[in-house]
């Protein structure tokens, strides 16, 4: 869409913004489909303007689950109007920074914005099912083991098929140990609560010291360790495994202050969720980089696939994949990156 069109769009709906001061420029962000502007003008109202399609059905379900969350107190952009025809969505202005900006920050200045981070995810996560049955019919299908499967065999095809070209019959093969059917089946078996599905430190906005989740189109039932996993093993920001044992036992504390003793479970569940997490961000990685061209996507293949093998060496009944996992690390290392492998 043209930016003329954009303006046009904003003047209609936004009718005392003075359109002469009005400057749209485009925001590079994520690989979903979506395109996102910045909104500049003269007065004190901040705009993001997104372009979306239904190509990915989810992208329709952003403002009523912003809605959502408001609603129940959880920090999100301000949803301002929505044109659905157009596929159109102004929205509050959050800013630019991010978690992920913080990264090199002290371990003091980050582990506060983690914790209001996981502060906003545990409060998700306590929304009961009779206070979420109606939007729970809006959302994406829920986790079971058909999508943590489709998961699993996202990362052999896209990563280490795509990516580093191992040969098709060892991944069949990978793709169908017990252990990783017996894995998608015990995590589908447990209760679920809604997860944001993408929680990681791009899409956690921190504004005056404290996060709003963004990016939360992709909600769906599921398991709150998955949120966990996927902040604390975020290929983007690297954690050290005392500060990620710092913030598990935050966010377990967290659950306990609301009389929910989650400990045992939590203990089990999340390194499982952690190598679910990582093997569907790398599918992502190879497919975004190689197939949608976004190249930027391959630079953080070798920390996802470091973090993936730190847990599968604690898992015995996945040592094959364990050993993939390192050869392709160490083919990694040898080429200096993992983008050297195209179709």
């Amino acid at each position: 869409m043209k930016t003329e069109t954009l303006l046009r769009q904003t003047r209609i709906h936004f009718p005392r913004i003075d359109i002469n001061s009005v400057k749209i420029t485009p925001i590079e962000k994520g690989g979903s489909g979506r395109k996102f502007y910045r909104v500049h003008n003269a007065s004190e109202q901040k705009l993001i303007l997104v372009k979306y399609n239904l190509e990915r059905k989810e992208n329709g379900h952003y403002v009523g689950i912003a809605q959502f969350l408001d609603a129940h107190g959880i920090r999100a952009p301000k949803i301002y109007f929505h044109d659905p025809d157009e596929g159109l969505i102004w929205i509050e202005d959050l800013g630019e920074e991010d978690l992920f900006s913080h990264r090199h920050e002290s371990w003091l200045v980050r582990r506060a914005l983690y914790e209001s981070a996981l502060d906003q995810g545990a409060k998700l996560h306590r929304i009961s099912d009779k206070h979420s049955k109606e939007i729970r019919t809006k959302l994406p299908a829920q986790f079971n083991a058909q999508l943590y499967r489709w998961e699993q065999s996202y990362f052999f095809k896209n990563c280490l098929g795509r990516c580093f070209r191992m040969n098709q019959t060892r991944l069949r093969e990978l793709a169908a140990l017990p252990a990783l059917r017996e894995m998608a089946e015990s995590l589908a078996a447990l209760p679920r609560v809604l997860v944001h599905r993408d929680f990681q430190s791009q899409n956690i906005i921190v504004r005056n010291g404290l996060a709003y989740l963004i990016d939360f189109q992709g909600m769906r039932p599921g398991l709150a360790e998955y949120d966990v996993a996927s902040l604390l093993y975020d290929p983007y920001v690297g954690l050290t495994e005392e500060e990620r044992a710092e913030l598990v036992a935050y966010y377990i504390e967290r659950q306990k202050d609301c009389e929910r003793n989650i400990q045992r479970q939590f203990t089990e569940i999340f390194p499982l969720c952690g190598i679910q997490r990582l093997m569907q961000a790398l599918g992502a990685y190879g497919y975004l980089g190689l197939v949608k061209k976004h190249e930027h996507f391959l630079q953080h293949i070798p920390s996802a696939l470091k973090s993936l093998g730190g847990i599968l060496n604690r898992r015995p009944e996945l040592a094959a994949v364990s050993d993939a996992v390192t050869e392709a690390l160490n083919g990694a290392a040898h080429t200096g990156s993992s983008a050297t492998h195209r179709d």
